[in-house]
């Protein structure tokens, strides 16, 4: 356990997070095991210790995290810094590799060492030798209320597993993050208690598959029992859900989706292809004919639903008639929400070695072409909400407009709704629809709420340049 003494010197840490919503919470783990060890957590430039929380997901995220350690390793050879600590997915992806790639740090660091982080800090600030801890993944769960929480305080992540069972061909995640193992249904309720009395509206539930949650523990499938158990918190408002794994969306917990009334209407199911021989080559179940059969289901379950998804383009051996069929698909499951990327050749996994590699440029355009198709689609998703009315959680205030998002929008990926109208930031109101454009929602106060408008607003438009989002 870290030590509770005072420490009337404290040293000062800074964390750089790099990657996916996972991340942010082991780096929210690390700052406050540090802090409970006497730690200050500084956003300044100079620190006693530098953690680079790095992203090992594709060859660009590799990039960003090895630009990032160069910086920091430069910072110390400046003095501004006396220790560099590397960390994280790429860290466990290369292992001793990283140390040539980015040269000059103190430490090495695998993934799930968040609980004891303190003791990693302190051996590597009292050794002049570079410390390299990169055993195989175990992942050691910091305490629960350790956790030193820096984003928005209405809206939190909770994981509840870690690492991965499934061997898609194209994934790097099972290599580095191990094993799926999930954490025990009394510390996920425990940290949601915990969560929620912080003030906590929106429990964000993230895994690599949340659909095996529980199977490691309990031998099985336990989401439905955990969301029934959830939806009995006092506080939490909406708990969302990230990411459903195609033929693990079942019955059961379609039905818990349904019954449960704090459980937000959104499925987040990355498809990665509708074609039956491209998902074959990449090792995932089912085709689209069966994805569009599952949403019919859903659909008749949960009318309101919000269904989002993405996609691979430029999958090795990917023909012209493939990735046609994949626009079709497209158009006829009528979705809320796609993402895409273009497929990257990732060292180690199978797809990397596979015949009929896609030019760039052939990905590149169609890319642009399933982005064209689903932004129609998108549209009109949008224009079926006008005249309705949706409850909104507001974020933000800007030139006028309160901005936020609906059920139908995870933190940072999905649309937005503009009202115009200055709500308190962390406030959570049924709003009016009155307008749309291809991924957003303009709103207005119901009947009864005053709306604080101001004259020459400037249009939607300016506020936010809408493009298609990729996954992390």
């Amino acid at each position: 356990m870290p030590s509770a003494e005072p420490n009337l010197n404290p040293p000062s840490v800074r964390i750089v997070t790099l990657g996916c919503a996972k991340n942010d919470v082991d780096s929210e783990e690390i700052a406050g095991v540090l802090a409970s060890d006497g730690y200050q957590t500084t956003v300044g430039a100079r620190a006693d210790v530098v953690v680079i929380n790095t992203c090992g997901f594709l060859e660009a995220s590799k990039q960003e995290s090895i630009r990032a350690v160069r910086e920091a390793v430069k910072q110390k050879k400046a003095g501004l810094v006396k220790k560099v600590i590397v960390a994280g997915c790429l860290t466990q992806r290369l292992g001793m590799e990283m140390a040539k790639l980015a040269p000059g740090a103190d430490a090495y660091i695998g993934v799930g060492q968040m609980a004891r982080f303190h003791e990693l800090a302190n051996q590597v600030r009292k050794s002049q030798e570079t410390l390299f801890d990169l055993a195989p993944p175990h992942h050691r769960w910091a305490d629960v209320g350790t956790r030193a929480r820096s984003g928005k305080p209405w809206s939190a992540y909770l994981k509840v597993s870690e690492g991965c069972d499934h061997k898609c061909t194209f994934c790097t995640i099972p290599s580095f993050r191990g094993r799926h193992e999930s954490k025990s249904i009394e510390r996920v309720l425990a940290e949601a208690h915990h969560l929620a009395a912080s003030g906590v509206k929106e429990i964000n539930l993230i895994a690599q598959d949340v659909t095996q949650y529980g199977f490691d523990l309990y031998k099985e499938f336990t989401l439905p029992k955990l969301l029934r158990q959830l939806n009995q918190i006092e506080g939490i408002e909406w708990i969302r859900i990230l990411y459903f794994y195609p033929n693990r969306l079942t019955d059961e917990v379609i039905d818990a989706m349904a019954s449960c009334q704090k459980v937000a209407k959104y499925i987040d199911i990355p498809l990665q292809h509708a074609n039956p021989q491209v998902l074959a080559r990449m090792k995932r179940p089912w085709d689209g004919e069966r994805y569009l059969g599952l949403f019919e289901k859903v659909r008749s379950v949960i009318p309101e639903v919000a269904i989002r998804t993405t996609f691979i383009v430029g999958f090795p051996g990917e023909t012209d008639e493939e990735f046609e069929s994949l626009v079709e698909f497209c158009k006829a499951a009528k979705l809320d929400r796609v993402g895409a990327f273009l497929f990257s050749r990732e060292e180690g996994t199978p797809s990397a070695d596979m015949p009929e590699q896609i030019p760039h440029r052939v990905k590149e355009a169609r890319f642009a072409r399933l982005m064209e198709a689903q932004k129609a689609i998108s549209f009109q998703k949008n224009s079926d909400w006008v005249g309705r009315s949706m409850r909104v959680l507001f974020e933000e205030r800007r030139e006028g407009w309160s901005i936020g998002r609906s059920h139908r929008d995870a933190p940072d990926i999905d649309g937005l709704v503009f009202l115009p109208n200055l709500v308190e930031p962390g406030t959570m109101m049924d709003v009016k629809i009155g307008g749309h454009d291809d991924y957003d929602l303009t709103a207005e106060p119901l009947p009864g709420i005053a709306a604080k408008s101001e004259e020459g607003r400037s249009s939607l438009r300016p506020l936010r340049q809408v493009a298609p989002q990729l996954p992390q």
